[in-house]
C-alpha cells in the first residue's frame, strides 16, 4: 500500500501521457512524511496505475458545449487512493493534499484543453483478507531507499 487507480475516459488518451500522470502521482505519494518526518508509505509498496474506460457517459452527452461554443467531447477521471489503516487524520489529510495538488498540476494542461471532470478520493477501510507475498520490498529493505 498505497495504491492509486486511476479510472478515466478513453477519450483522454489522446491528450494525455498517463505513465508520466502515473509517476508523478507515485512521486508525489512518496515524497509524503508524516509528524516524525518518516515516510508515510514504503517506496516499495507504492503503486499507480490506470484504467481507460473505451465506453462510458455522462454528463449531459455533450449539449453543452456546442451551445457554448466548445466541443461536447468531455473526459472524466477517477482518482481512488488506497491506503491502510493506522495513519493520523491528518496525515490521511495531508496525503490527501500532496497528491491533489501533483494531480492539478499535472492535469492543468488537459483542463485547458478541454472539459474534464476530475474527482480523488482516498479510501481507508477496513481490509477484510490483506496478503502480500511479492519480492520488491526486499530490495528496499536492503538499504535503497
Amino acid at each position: 500500500m498505497p495504491h492509486l487507480v486511476i479510472l478515466y475516459s478513453g477519450n483522454l488518451d489522446r491528450d494525455l501521457d498517463m505513465t508520466a500522470v502515473c509517476r508523478g502521482l507515485a512521486d508525489a505519494m512518496n515524497s509524503v512524511e508524516d509528524d516524525d518526518g518518516k515516510p508515510v508509505f514504503p517506496i516499495g509498496g507504492t503503486r499507480g496505475r490506470d484504467s481507460p474506460a473505451p465506453h462510458f457517459g455522462g454528463s449531459d452527452g455533450g449539449r453543452a458545449g456546442p451551445a457554448a461554443g466548445e466541443s461536447g467531447d468531455y473526459g472524466f477521471m477517477y482518482f481512488n487512493l488506497r491506503m491502510a489503516r493506522g495513519r493520523s487524520e491528518a496525515t490521511q489529510q495531508r496525503v490527501g493534499e500532496v497528491v491533489s495538488a501533483a494531480a492539478r498540476e499535472l492535469l492543468a494542461p488537459l483542463k485547458q484543453a478541454r472539459r474534464v471532470g476530475l474527482t480523488f478520493q482516498i479510501d481507508v477501510g477496513a481490509e477484510v483478507y490483506d496478503a502480500k507475498f511479492g519480492n520488491l520490498h526486499d530490495l528496499f529493505q536492503k538499504g535503497a531507499r
